[in-house]
C-alpha cells in the first residue's frame, strides 16, 4: 500500500463537563518529527501520544492539536485555587522586595493565571481513556485520507512508468539503423578520399562505432529500475526512500543514453526520460 506524508484529520468527543478536541496534520519530511500543542490538563499524555503516532508513521512532520473546551462556566461548580493564589501572594512580595516599583497584580491577571479557576475537571482515568481513543480514531482517519492521496500519487508515477516503458521500446529498433547509416555515410566517406573501398577498414570502425552507440546495458537497467519501481509500489513497505533512490539510478542510465547518443532520435529520447524521471522524483517526495 502506497501512503502519502500528507494527511489531515479533526475529531472530538464529549466527555464529562467538557468536549475533547484534536486536529493531527501531516506533510512530508526526511524524517518523522513531531510537534505538540496540547492544553495543561493534556499535556500529561504527551509521550503516551507520541508512542501511538510513531507506531503509525514512518515519516513525515506531524503538529498534533489537543484541547480541552470547559462546557458552559453556568452549569459547573467554578471555585479559585486559594493554595495557588497564595503561591501567587508570595511570589509577588518577593518580586517587589527586589523590584519596589513594579505593580502589583490586578485581579484580572489572577484570574487569568492558569489553574487558579477550577472548575468541575474530568475524571483522570475517563480523560486518559478519552485521549487515547480520539487519538486512535484520528490516526484511523488520518491514514486514510493518507491513503487516498498516495494511491493518487501511484497513479501518477505508474502513468509515467508506462511512457518510460515505451521510449525504451522506441530506442531498440533504432540501433541497427544507426549502424546502417554509418556504414554508408563511412563508405561515401571512403570512396571519395581514398577512390577505393577497404572493406576491412570499414568493418573495424563499424566494430568501433557499435561499441560506442551500445546501449543495451542501459536499456536493462532501464527495464530493471521500471520493474523495481513497480513492485515497490505494490508492496506493503514504506516505499519513499527507496523510490527516490531508484529515481537516482533511473537519471544516471538517461545520462548514459543521451551520451551515447549518435543521432537527434536518441537525444530527444534521453531528454524525454529525463523530464518523466523528474516528474516522478517530485511525487515521490510525498511519498512515506
Amino acid at each position: 500500500m502506497t501512503y502519502s506524508m500528507t494527511g489531515f484529520a479533526a475529531r472530538e468527543q464529549a466527555i464529562e463537563n467538557a468536549t475533547l478536541l484534536i486536529e493531527i496534520r501531516a506533510v512530508n519530511s526526511r524524517y518523522l518529527d513531531l510537534n505538540f500543542k496540547l492544553d495543561d490538563q493534556i499535556r500529561g499524555f504527551e509521550s503516551h501520544i507520541r508512542e501511538m503516532i510513531a507506531a503509525q508513521l514512518n515519516r513525515g512532520k506531524v503538529e498534533c492539536k489537543m484541547s480541552l473546551m470547559a462546557h458552559s462556566q453556568a452549569k459547573q461548580a467554578v471555585q479559585l485555587d486559594d493554595a495557588l493564589i497564595g503561591q501567587l501572594q508570595q511570589m509577588q512580595t518577593q518580586v517587589q522586595a527586589h523590584f519596589p516599583q513594579s505593580r502589583t497584580l490586578s485581579v484580572a491577571d489572577i484570574l487569568r493565571w492558569p489553574g487558579v479557576v477550577v472548575g468541575d475537571t474530568p475524571n483522570a482515568e475517563a480523560l486518559a481513556e478519552a485521549v487515547k481513543a480520539l487519538v486512535q480514531q484520528s490516526l484511523q482517519d488520518l491514514n486514510a485520507s493518507r491513503q487516498r492521496e498516495g494511491e493518487k500519487l501511484k497513479a501518477i508515477i505508474l502513468d509515467r512508468i508506462s511512457q518510460i516503458e515505451r521510449l525504451v521500446a522506441k530506442v531498440k529498433p533504432l540501433l541497427p539503423a544507426l549502424a546502417k547509416e554509418y556504414q554508408a555515410k563511412l563508405e561515401a566517406k571512403l570512396q571519395e578520399n581514398l577512390k577505393t573501398i577497404d572493406q576491412e577498414r570499414i568493418a573495424q570502425e563499424l566494430v568501433l562505432f557499435a561499441q560506442r552507440i551500445d546501449v543495451d546495458e542501459e536499456l536493462g537497467r532501464l527495464t530493471a529500475h521500471v520493474s523495481e519501481v513497480k513492485r515497490i509500489l505494490n508492496s506493503d513497505a514504506p516505499a519513499g526512500k527507496r523510490l527516490d533512490f531508484l529515481m537516482q539510478e533511473l537519471n544516471r542510465e538517461a545520462n548514459t543514453l543521451g551520451s551515447k547518443s549518435v543521432s537527434v532520435d536518441t537525444t530527444q529520447v534521453s531528454m524525454e526520460l529525463k523530464v518523466l524521471i523528474e516528474q516522478m522524483r517530485e511525487q515521490i517526495q510525498n511519498i512515506e
